[in-house]
């Protein structure tokens, strides 16, 4: 039983892997012609299709607007029901349709074509109705489904997935897309975290930024240490920066028998630490932190004046860690 059907699942992989395969041959004209449509729309891209056409429709759409397209999905049944509406004349309309005779589809035609759509087809046969309507056509054809009874959209779907995967790719090529084009799209994902979100956008700023003056006492830089609970105080002089005093450096005072009765920051600070600008990626922050094995910066603005603190807790709630 094991064997029957590890065989029956290695040979639908391999007859999948054949039907994406031999799309390769059908990047052509047509599919230069249906790139340069999409390219020259000056509003959205419309996907349309029915049954498991709709579902990978559905993916196609949401690949194309993540990739600097905008586009969504219309369901067909819908759409003869009021769902029209949501189409205008300045859309492109990608239709999936494998036999290219989908009922649902095919009752869009005429009042696509009154509104003067660009129509781009996908269909596995080349002289079906939606195929002669469409201004391109991509040919998505496969030689058998992976299912045996030769029924199931098996191939058929994996190969429309795949020419749509190839339409997003060769747009986003030609529009430049960038990887912080793709990261406003996905400002929720962990590269959007990361190529948006900056060092001012989580920083500790105003009264949270722990800070005492050069001439504080250590059991004065302890309190506001324990007050702001960074473990570790900028130690300034006016308004400038001249550096940190730490649970290290604390140690450290231990350790060399520093009276705390009498000795200043000025005894016992880190001079010159570690800055980082509001304006950096806070990604950028998390490398600086990690390499040095620091686990707080002061965030200077651009006149390079202490405004805030950022911890490596700030950076473990964004996600970044």
């Amino acid at each position: 039983m094991s064997d029957t059907l590890i065989e029956a699942g290695k040979r639908t992989i391999e007859l999948e892997a054949q039907a994406v395969k031999a799309l390769g041959e059908r990047i052509d004209g047509e599919f230069a012609k249906a790139c340069e449509m999409i390219l020259n729309c000056q509003h959205r891209v419309i996907v349309t299709g029915m049954g498991k056409s709709g579902h990978i429709g559905g993916k196609i759409a949401a690949t194309l607007a993540s990739t600097g397209t905008p586009a969504f999905f219309v369901h067909p049944g819908e759409a003869s029901h009021g769902d029209l509406g949501m189409i205008t004349q300045d859309d492109v309309v990608i239709a999936i349709s494998n036999s290219g005779s989908s009922a649902e589809v095919i009752t869009l035609l005429p009042l696509l074509k009154r509104m003067g759509n660009p129509l781009i087809s996908m269909t596995g046969q080349n002289q079906s109705p939606l195929a002669k309507a469409a201004h391109a056509h991509l040919d998505i054809s496969i030689e058998q489904e992976a299912c045996p009874l030769n029924l199931a959209p098996t191939c058929s779907t994996t190969a429309t997935l795949a020419m749509g995967d190839a339409l997003a790719v060769a747009l986003l090529e030609a529009r430049g897309f960038t990887a912080k084009d793709f990261a406003f799209s996905h400002p929720g994902g962990a590269l959007g975290r990361k190529l948006l979100l900056k060092v001012e956008d989580i920083m500790h700023s105003g009264n949270e930024l722990p800070r005492v003056e050069k001439t504080a006492l250590i059991s004065e830089a302890l309190m506001e240490m324990t007050a702001k609970g960074f473990g570790m105080t900028t130690v300034m002089d006016g308004q400038e920066l001249l550096g940190v005093f730490t649970d290290g450096d604390l140690r450290r005072s231990l350790d060399q028998g520093i009276d705390f009765n009498t000795a200043t920051m000025i005894d016992v600070m880190t001079a010159k630490p570690l800055t980082i600008s509001q304006n950096r990626l806070a990604a950028e922050a998390l490398g600086l932190m990690d390499a040095k094995k620091i686990t707080a910066l002061v965030v200077e603005d651009d006149q390079q004046q202490p405004v805030g603190l950022l911890h490596m807790h700030d950076l473990l709630k964004a996600g970044l860690v």
